[in-house]
């Protein structure tokens, strides 16, 4: 208990560093510093952009089981009030990675001291939040040269008791994509809105029109979600705006369905270029592919987890979240699971305050997991 202790520690210190996509330069040194402590006799580390790889070679290897855990934080103020927030102004671990590097450290550190048969690989992935790291991580030479045969990642999900884990075969988090719109009309004064081109009001059109594409072109047997997040327009009160943006997200259960509603969003921007006499742009930004469960691995997993005490397995229905590490799945059998850490707010939420209980249940679960299925 005492060790596992440490590892709640090590969450609250990285808890005080989140940094952006990319950005995440003292998380990557807090990691590589950790390792460093570790026996390094089986140990082989190296570092991808603000990312690491370490390799923890078995004692008679005939595959690589990996296992990812992201590592990059939010641009959200945090109104936690906890002694160890964030001390990063307008930054802020809202979605768990803290969680996520913490548990995988704890369980690097039992293989590190007791290897398994098989060979583990940890990833510490950056940028999961945006611009997207899983993917180039993927194409990296290393991951080319130590690719795994299987990878696991586990995700904290507020809505769940601690000592509950919950997933499911085939489709667990949607394909997801960014959604950002410029329009540029023609501005003017205030009282002579006839010689302008008003940008506020073909945005307020166009964010109408975009609501229909969910309830009359997606199967309704089906699942998307369209959301515009945030609009901003013009400068001041008494001056027609020339500008707008709209910045959202696209969500679907379907890579086919995210085809249909891009097209649908395409034809609807072109006709607002025709009916407000203005030019429109349209960027997708990050777009992640659907995290998709290997059905024998995860049967597998649920009914090992059936059998270890303390912990209870729940099978879930697929979210509308979204999760690079759908492209590592896309790649390497596999699967994700949610790890229930009882906090009222959920994820990117600036109070979203995780019990920390759930760390030892993770380790432990996952060290008996992975001796288990790299000893076989």
């Amino acid at each position: 208990m005492e060790q596992l202790n440490r590892f709640v520690e090590i969450r609250r210190d990285l808890h005080k560093i989140p940094e952006l996509g990319f950005q995440e330069f003292k998380t990557q040194q807090y990691l590589l510093n950790y390792i460093k402590t570790l026996p390094q006799e089986r140990l082989e580390l190296k570092t991808w952009k603000t990312g690491v790889f370490v390799k923890v070679h078995g004692t008679e290897p005939t595959k690589i089981i990996g296992y990812r855990a992201d590592i990059d934080g939010l641009p959200i103020r945090e109104e936690t009030g906890l002694p160890f927030a964030s001390e990063h102004e307008g930054k802020m671990h809202a979605c768990g990675h803290d969680f996520h590097m913490s548990i995988a450290l704890g369980v690097l550190t039992h293989f590190a001291h007791q290897p398994a048969k098989d060979d583990l690989l940890f990833v510490f992935q950056p940028a999961e939040e945006g611009p997207g790291g899983a993917l180039p991580m993927l194409q990296s030479e290393i991951m080319q040269q130590w690719k795994p045969d299987m990878i696991i990642a586990l995700h904290i999900a507020p809505e769940y008791p601690v000592g509950t884990i919950a997933t499911k075969e085939g489709l667990l988090f949607a394909n997801t994509s960014e959604l950002f719109i410029d329009l540029k009309g023609k501005g003017g004064h205030a009282a002579f809105p006839h010689l302008a081109n008003d940008m506020v009001v073909a945005a307020c059109s166009l964010v109408t029109q975009l609501q229909s594409i969910v309830s009359r072109n997606v199967d309704p047997l089906d699942s998307a979600v369209i959301t515009v997040g945030k609009i901003s327009g013009g400068t001041v009160q008494n001056v027609i705006a020339e500008q707008a943006r709209l910045e959202g997200t696209i969500r679907t259960l379907s890579a086919e369905s995210m085809k249909k509603v891009k097209e649908r969003i395409e034809a609807i921007v072109k006709g607002i270029e025709i009916g407000y006499q203005c030019e429109a742009t349209i960027d997708y930004g990050s777009m992640y592919y659907q995290v998709y469960n290997d059905e024998q691995l995860t049967t597998e997993f649920m009914s090992f987890v059936k059998e270890q005490t303390n912990v209870e397995v729940i099978e879930c229905k697929e979210a509308m979240t979204g999760e690079d590490f759908g492209y590592m799945l896309a790649h390497i059998p596999g699967f994700m699971f949610w790890l229930g850490v009882n906090s009222p707010y959920g994820l990117h939420h600036s109070k979203l305050n995780p019990d920390e209980e759930a760390i030892e249940t993770a380790i432990r679960l996952l060290i008996s997991y992975l001796s288990w299925k790299a000893n076989e």
